[in-house]
């Protein structure tokens, strides 16, 4: 049997009996007593009594769509590529069949059998949350490690022995180049967030962790998004599995009433104070594409009289967990938050989310204002455009297939004149036509030049894309 550990330091280590944690663990299921079309059970999933118990205490009855499409699936042992938006309950729906599954192959001594890589701190710690909270009725040990602490803690726990561990790629490799971690038993393997390790440079660490997997395991692939990069991962890890999409490729939540505000960069802390003086603004996270950027903000903010906190990579690690622990208590009214970092906060009653700054990456808007309307809630997005930031917003309302309400009445309007309606339309693109080239009468191009001889075609160099130091990719990443 695992021996008893003694140290207390959660934040640290997340190591535990799957023991009841001491906070409220949010999640995205449906309410008891909540108006639902759905009908389907957690009963009817296939679920252990004891993990049916541990549900029906945290005050949930039905699953979300990507929870009862995956579970049942995942039980069975197949593989699941999982494509869901933000908030749609995928922590769940990987980690009950997780549980049950080793539980049904636990010995008396706990084995590493079970693998969740998740791309950063905050959501690490949230899984194990979720961990602990569904299999606090079996006997299995898990435990969390991450980078930005010291790593004995972690090793401490890792040698007394767990059976599921969730961890971050660098602090992962690092532990398993000591000889700390073997993957040689790993049954089931879990890759959430597949997209944002694209975005981070994580790519290659999770391509170096999964070489050393067994070739005969179980795993399921989950992603917010579904680019192509990320697609040709999943077509490496998986076989044959069940694709379950229960939203299409980057959809945005429907209870999300998302609005824009044009203005100049300047003007934007000042229309941010103006707005977070509505009583309505109870508890606003506020995206920044920057670090430093996150940090100003919080600044003005504090000037202002509203308590204010920053969360971001270059924030110590106990210091993001006081500013997560202050939002979730309302001692924090608003969260100043970069993409990244953002990833892992799971609160259900965030009332507002602004984008202070406008993401280059169309996708994250997606992933931004999945931090409202969880749990059957509404929400409200809002989004600050100046100038610089029109092409984002054009291409966010192509991505989405939507309009976002434009607010023109306001006291911090732009010195440049405002977009036309038309002008900021979500139209497709339309098919550009070689420069110089003749079109025939009915607008196509013509196979012909002005003689009358067959035109040449023009051979043109294809773009190559931008290298990173984590290899290809189409666009960079949000800080």
């Amino acid at each position: 049997m695992r021996p008893t550990t003694d140290d207390n330091s959660a934040c640290l280590v997340q190591s535990t009996r799957s023991a009841r944690p001491s906070q409220t663990v949010f999640f995205s299921f449906s309410k008891l007593g909540s108006d639902e079309t759905e009908p389907m059970k957690f009963e009817q999933l296939g679920l252990l009594p004891r993990l049916l118990d541990a549900v029906k205490e945290a005050g949930y009855e039905q699953p979300t769509p990507i929870q009862h499409k995956t579970i049942p699936t995942a039980l069975k042992g197949a593989d699941v590529l999982g494509c869901a938006q933000t908030g749609s309950g995928k922590t769940a729906a990987f980690c009950l069949p997780t549980l049950q599954r080793i539980h049904e192959t636990s010995g008396d001594d706990a084995e590493l059998r079970g693998l969740i890589l998740t791309p950063t701190r905050e959501l690490a710690a949230q899984i194990g949350d979720s961990l602990s909270t569904y299999g606090k009725h079996l006997e299995l040990w898990h435990t969390v490690i991450f980078g930005g602490v010291s790593d004995k803690p972690q090793i401490a726990e890792l040698r007394k022995g767990v059976d599921i561990l969730v961890a971050t790629p660098g602090r992962l490799l690092d532990l398993m180049n000591q000889g700390v971690v073997s993957l040689n038993s790993i049954e089931l393997f879990i890759l959430d967030e597949a997209d944002r390790m694209l975005d981070m440079g994580f790519i290659h660490d999770v391509r170096k962790i999964t070489a050393k997997l067994p070739k005969k395991r179980q795993t399921l692939f989950f992603s917010a998004t579904m680019p192509r990069d990320i697609k040709q991962l999943a077509d490496s890890l998986l076989t044959n599995p069940q694709h379950v999409a229960v939203d299409p490729v980057s959809s945005t939540v429907d209870t999300v009433s998302q609005s824009v505000y044009f203005t100049d960069k300047p003007k934007k802390p000042q229309l941010l104070v103006h707005l977070l003086g509505d009583p309505a603004f109870f508890r606003t996270i506020v995206f920044s594409r920057t670090k430093h950027g996150s940090d100003r903000v919080v600044r003005h903010l504090t000037k202002a009289g509203i308590k204010a906190a920053a969360i971001h990579g270059n924030k110590a690690q106990n210091a993001r967990i006081r500013a997560l622990d202050g939002f979730k208590s309302g001692k924090i009214d608003v969260l100043v938050a970069t993409d990244i970092a953002a990833r892992g906060i799971d609160v259900d009653d965030v009332s507002h989310v602004v984008n202070f700054d406008l993401p280059n990456v169309p996708e994250t808007y997606v992933h931004r204002i999945g931090r409202t309307a969880r749990a059957g809630n509404s929400g409200v997005a809002i989004s600050f455009c100046d100038a610089e930031e029109r092409p984002y917003l054009r291409d966010i309302e192509r991505l989405t297939a939507k309009r976002l309400t434009r607010v023109d009445e306001h006291p911090f309007v732009p010195e440049l004149p405002l977009p036309d309606v038309e002008a900021t339309k979500p139209n497709r693109r339309a098919r550009p036509q070689p420069s110089g080239g003749a079109q025939s009468a009915n607008g196509a191009p013509s196979t012909t030049n002005a003689n009358g001889a067959p035109a040449k075609r023009v051979r043109r160099r294809p773009r190559g894309r931008r290298k990173s130091a984590s290899g290809y990719r189409t666009g960079a990443p949000a800080t």
